[in-house]
């Protein structure tokens, strides 16, 4: 596009960012990320999905969780495991991943400003180099706003990354603690709280709702309670945070947390995760004619524009559901509008995954979509305890739950909680897409042993149910 610098700038290099940026250099544009940090990767990579994740594999093997089941309660890999034991695969796998993402956009031809972006009009940067004290406007036709988000704090809550941490603080933890208090039962904070629980830390988690994250289907939710119960973590629900406060004793003190019926809870240190907020506050939005809300975000149609047609916001900084997944879904779609591409998606389809101790994964609807929408419905359960598999793996007590059609059999949902969740989720999930029903799972003969024999287990309880 002449007249331009690029064709397409990129502003932030996460998830979203990359896709959007190597696709339009596939489409042969003259594409250039412009990232603060001095790494690539985004929160994604540094301090979020990559890092929380290889977290809590390391959490899973050093803690002898999977195997429990068969050796017992007290069966550990590792009976004192340190932050340094828990940081040590962290650390390889982020460095792997920047290093696969500085190739990827190398080798696709897309250009890396390391500098901080903010707006000088609506189709100009002025970008702040890292390095140096020295600034340059660069042009674009299209501008892509993928900066992502950063942990929300509240101004009356004392903040100092030892004590009273946010998710961001994490991997900075000098050790782990023996009581943790976690505000806010959001995915990160449910994430966290089944983490460090299966590590054997007291954990109180506090949330203001009256049921945990009420967007997945209720049983799988009530599953994981239970669970969470089961390794000693206290729930504190429909309760809301008044203040937090740190304090001193010949122990090395801790953190009190008061709550609005009157209730204090004590602990070592207390991880506030109330939510995410768009990391906007330096892009000077104005000058290009956008505003955040107070969150930091930015409001798009269905194409990913922003009021102004040719600047596109994708990722954490337009909010729910703020999956790295779906982030790169939104990235290519709004680099593919933008130059004119016609592509297909299938938001309704995108799947869901929440590495809590037990993971949980899910696609399509759920009972209570279903029931609001006065759909007749059938569910049909497998239990992995049925299955040679999680015999073998020792999770007894994972589910895989089918929602279909009570008359046209056609499947409508499914919802899975235990190990490999998030993998198994995919069977169901282009079973959906090709609009099939359960007799499908019937007809197809799986591996022995493995968990996927869940689905059929699963079509048969239902067929079971429709027969009564």
């Amino acid at each position: 596009m002449p007249g331009y610098d690029y064709d397409l700038l990129v502003i932030g290099s996460g998830p979203a960012g990359q896709r959007a940026a190597i696709h339009a250099a596939k489409l042969g544009k003259r594409v250039a990320i412009v990232e603060r940090k001095a790494v690539v990767g985004g929160v994604c990579i540094n301090t979020g999905t990559i890092p929380s994740k290889t977290l809590r594999e390391a959490v899973l093997y050093f803690s002898g969780y999977r195997l429990k089941e068969i050796y017992g309660e007290s069966y550990a890999v590792k009976q004192n495991v340190t932050m340094t034991d828990l940081l040590f695969r962290t650390d390889y796998v982020i460095r792997h991943e920047i290093d696969v993402i500085r190739h990827q956009l190398a080798r696709n031809r897309v250009e890396i400003l390391s500098a901080e972006a903010s707006f000088a009009d609506a189709h100009t940067l002025r970008l702040k180099y890292l390095d140096s004290q020295g600034y340059r406007d660069v042009t674009a036709a299209k501008i892509v706003i993928a900066v992502g988000s950063s942990a929300t704090k509240e101004p009356h809550i004392p903040f100092d990354g030892r004590r009273i941490l946010t998710s961001d603080d994490i991997l900075n933890m000098d050790r782990l603690p023996r009581t943790l208090a976690v505000v806010g039962a959001g995915v990160i904070g449910l994430e966290y709280a089944s983490l460090f629980a299966a590590l054997g830390v007291r954990v109180t988690l506090i949330d203001r709702r009256p049921r945990l994250l009420p967007f997945v289907d209720a049983e799988i939710m009530d599953t994981l309670a239970y669970h969470l119960r089961e390794n000693r973590v206290t729930l504190r629900l429909e309760e809301e945070v008044s203040g937090i406060e740190p304090f001193d004793d010949d122990r090395g003190g801790g953190v009190k947390i008061h709550l609005a019926s009157g209730k204090q809870t004590n602990a070592e240190k207390a991880l506030y995760s109330i939510g995410r907020t768009g990391a906007t506050s330096r892009l000077n939005l104005a000058a290009a004619g956008l505003a955040q809300d107070e969150r930091g975000r930015l409001k798009v149609n269905d194409a990913y524009q922003t009021p102004v047609p040719h600047i596109y916001a994708v990722g954490d900084v337009i909010g729910f559901p703020s999956l790295a997944s779906i982030s790169m879904e939104q990235g290519r779609l709004a680099a593919c509008h933008a130059f004119g591409v016609p592509t297909d998606s299938l938001p309704q389809l995108f799947p869901y995954g929440i590495y809590a101790i037990p993971e949980i994964s899910m696609v399509g609807r759920n009972e209570q979509e279903l029931t609001e929408a006065e759909v007749p419905y059938e569910v049909g359960k497998a239990q992995y305890r049925e299955i040679a598999r999680g015999q073998i793996i020792g999770d007894s007590t994972g589910l895989l739950k089918l929602i279909f059609h009570l008359e046209t059999r056609k499947l409508l949902g499914v919802h899975i909680i235990g190990e490999g969740a998030s993998e198994l989720i995919h069977i169901g999930q282009a079973v959906l897409a090709y609009s099939g029903n359960i007799d499908y799972f019937l007809d197809i003969v799986f591996n022995y042993p493995t968990l996927a024999e869940c689905y059929k287990t699963a079509a048969f309880d239902g067929i079971n149910r429709l027969a009564r």
